[in-house]
């Protein structure tokens, strides 16, 4: 029983109920506000969808634009054979915004192929290779019409074209290499459109991004051929390990304390032989004279090498880490009992899954509600970015114009003061917005559609924790097992987070996503002031990251506990948080032990899994097991598929690990109760495992 100063501060104890046999089956609905707010906000967010549907068009993000606002290769439109966007002038790309947006300065026309040779407008306008060159120029646009320097001011033709492939839709330059030097189309020297000499580095150096954009198409493209020779195999190294994490969870029950003693043993040792090599190494030093200098008369070096070739150095690395030690070994003295509780939790975690095996597949349901999630949101944020009309600016010429990168009208571009203020200035396709009141409010929305997210995301997460809790602790108040484990006990748990208790789920999981939302933010703000010089404000944005990072992941433990509390009792979300909360503080040195040893456990057990499948991938992609060398594929990057199945068997493994997590924390939380309601009587039985009492010298009387 707790004392009086733990009633004071952490509550009363539960008290016994006579007709408590586990997860309460008659119950109301719980937090029923919150739960109408919910499907209020689902309404809106299909809502939300719906206008961006209307609005948006996908099609701007998939075609190429060119600089009249029109899409490359759209049906039933003069570009429906020219699905290609060539950039007049190349050298002005050389930005960054290339790889956000792949818009330039420059004018764009979209073209039914991209150029395969040199050649500048200078050079051809007057010679047979034009009937070549015009197909890139302006629709309309006639030679002789105008002087050469007015095409080229005003960019009818490109002034220059150079050998390109498509990539993304566009024309890039086809760069590649001979005997170690960079070259275009077999040559090094080129003429711009200025029938200048240039060298070829002094286009890469323009297009540096582009060249980068290539040469992640040409691995992309190597990458994706692993894939397709490999995925077969990549497949069997993820079934190993979903079939090795299944075994690691049902042999806790026998190797849990092994293991847990084994790591403590080897700690311990780990930690003396330490202490022993340090001496060692001080007793070494000590008998040489430059070797006992203080490390205050060393002073400060970079090179830490030198503080080892010291004696001081030693002994108090020899004294640090004795205190260490001492401290492991006063902690497992005086928590051994604690251990045990924890490791007969472990044992007893794994023999629930082995009755309950269907929670196993409950992950399943959790990723499709996920999958739905995510698509949902992706499509709606596609037709949110795409949503709004053409909209056209001010590109001059010259750097010297005062209306550069204004918005413009196309149409009556010709006609207004623009073009007499800045000869040589064009009305261009910039992006797509808009200036009506749902135009203005995109990124509104964009962040209503985050929120609702990350909203949805983390309901869904505590649904399957609810769900698999009211599973376990159906287990554990089992006073016989597992005759006495309800049949249908995953369904029927599920049927009742879902009917009685969608708006307390609903409840905790919008405060995780406000904190969430906020950390985003200030994420954000970081990316934004990382260049500032303004020392006070990057140390608060630094201290506030740190803080929400805290409050997100105590919500997090919290809620799951509130969770549990919900699935046995039925309760609404802050009388569940309150008495999880009160219950672990009344106990709060076994969550303390418990909590590490778990994580330690899983941490282990996901290390073992994902590691030795990937060792074993090693070996077989390395073409060093005997026998399956001949079924090796042939791979450009060996290092595909071996960490593709590294993080697929980390991922399986994790999501195992979770179940048997949710299972340990589940029947914790019913043991503390067991131990505070129950005293072994007949009328009052204990309902914990016999290891548990043993350990706790515990026993039901007959």
């Amino acid at each position: 029983m707790a004392r009086k100063t733990d009633i004071y501060y952490y509550g009363e104890p539960r008290k016994f109920d006579p007709n408590f046999r586990g997860p309460v089956q008659k119950r109301s609905c719980t937090d029923v506000v919150c739960c109408v707010i919910f499907v209020i906000v689902i309404l809106g967010y299909i809502a939300l969808g719906t206008v961006a549907w209307i609005h948006g068009d996908p099609r701007k993000i998939v075609y190429p634009t060119d600089s009249q606002g029109q899409f490359c290769g759209q049906q039933n439109t003069s570009n429906a054979n020219k699905a290609i966007l060539l950039y007049f002038n190349m050298l002005k790309c050389a930005n960054p915004a290339v790889l956000i947006n792949l818009q330039c300065p420059t004018t764009q026309l979209c073209v039914s192929k991209c150029p395969d040779r040199f050649a500048t407008f200078l050079d051809a306008r007057n010679t047979p290779t034009w009937e070549y060159y015009k197909q890139f120029c302006k629709r309309g646009f006639v030679l002789g019409s105008k002087t050469d320097i007015e095409v080229l001011r005003d960019e009818d033709c490109p002034s220059m074209i150079v050998p390109s492939r498509p990539f993304l839709q566009r024309c890039f330059p086809d760069f590649g290499s001979k005997d170690g030097v960079l070259t275009i189309g077999n040559q090094t020297i080129f003429k711009d459109g200025d029938n200048n000499e240039r060298s070829v580095n002094d286009l890469r150096e323009a297009a540096k991004s582009i060249a980068n954009l290539l040469n992640a198409k040409e691995v992309g493209m190597k990458i994706f051929e692993d894939y397709a020779n490999s995925w077969i195999w990549i497949l069997i190294g993820l079934v190993i390990s979903m079939v090795v994490s299944l075994l690691f969870i049902l042999l806790l029950r026998y190797i849990a304390g092994v293991i847990v003693w084994l790591i403590i043993f080897c700690v311990i040792t780990a930690v003396g032989y330490g202490i022993w090599h340090c001496h060692w190494e001080y007793s070494t030093l000590s008998k040489k004279p430059h070797a006992n200098v203080t490390i205050a008369d060393i002073g400060f070096h970079t090179d830490l090498r030198v503080y080892l070739q010291h004696s001081q150095t030693w002994f108090i690395f020899m004294i640090s880490l004795s205190v260490v030690e001492g401290i492991i070994v006063i902690i497992l003295i005086f928590l051994r009992s604690r251990l045990s509780i924890a490791i007969a939790l472990l044992k007893e975690g794994s023999k629930a899954i082995s009755y309950i095996m269907s929670t196993l597949f409950y992950p399943l349901i959790t990723f499709f509600l996920l999958a739905i999630c995510i698509a949902y949101a992706t499509v709606t944020a596609v037709f949110l970015a795409s949503s709004g009309n053409a909209v056209y600016k001010v590109t001059p010429a010259d750097d010297q114009c005062m209306y550069a990168n204004q918005t413009c009208n196309p149409e009556t571009f010709s006609q207004s003061n623009f073009t007499k203020a800045c000869p040589g200035s064009q009305c261009m396709f910039a992006f797509y917005g808009g200036e009506s009141v749902y135009h203005s409010h995109i990124l509104l929305l964009h962040l209503c559609n985050l929120f609702v997210f990350l909203w949805l995301i983390n309901f869904t997460l505590a649904l399957g924790q609810c769900t698999l809790a009211g599973a376990f602790a159906s287990y554990y108040w089992a006073l016989k097992k597992p005759n006495d484990i309800p049949a249908c006990t995953l369904y029927s748990s599920f049927s009742r987070a879902i009917r009685y208790h969608t708006g307390s789920l609903a409840f905790g999981s919008l405060i995780l996503a406000l904190v969430q939302m906020v950390r985003i933010v200030l994420e954000y703000l970081d990316h934004k002031l990382r260049g500032s010089q303004n020392a006070f404000a990057r140390f608060l944005l630094c201290c506030l990251k740190g803080c929400f990072w805290c409050l997100e992941h105590f919500i997090k433990f919290m809620n799951r506990n509130a969770y549990i509390m919900i699935a046995i009792y039925g309760k609404n979300f802050c009388s569940s948080s309150k008495e999880a909360f009160f219950l672990l503080m009344r106990n709060v040195v076994r969550v303390a032990v418990l909590d590490k040893v778990t994580d330690f456990l899983l941490f282990l057990g996901k290390l073992l899994v994902s590691g030795g499948v990937g060792v074993l991938a090693f070996f077989f992609f390395s073409q060093k097991i005997p026998g399956l060398q001949e079924e090796v594929p042939m791979l450009n990057y060996s290092w595909v598929p071996l960490v593709t199945v590294i993080f697929g068997s980390y991922m399986i493994a994790n999501g195992f690990f979770n179940i048997y997590a949710m299972c340990v924390d589940t029947l914790f939380l019913c043991f503390l109760w067991d131990l505070e309601v129950n005293d072994g009587s007949l009328g009052r039985p204990f309902y914990m495992s016999k290891d548990l009492k043993k350990i706790l010298k515990k026993g039901n009387r007959s």
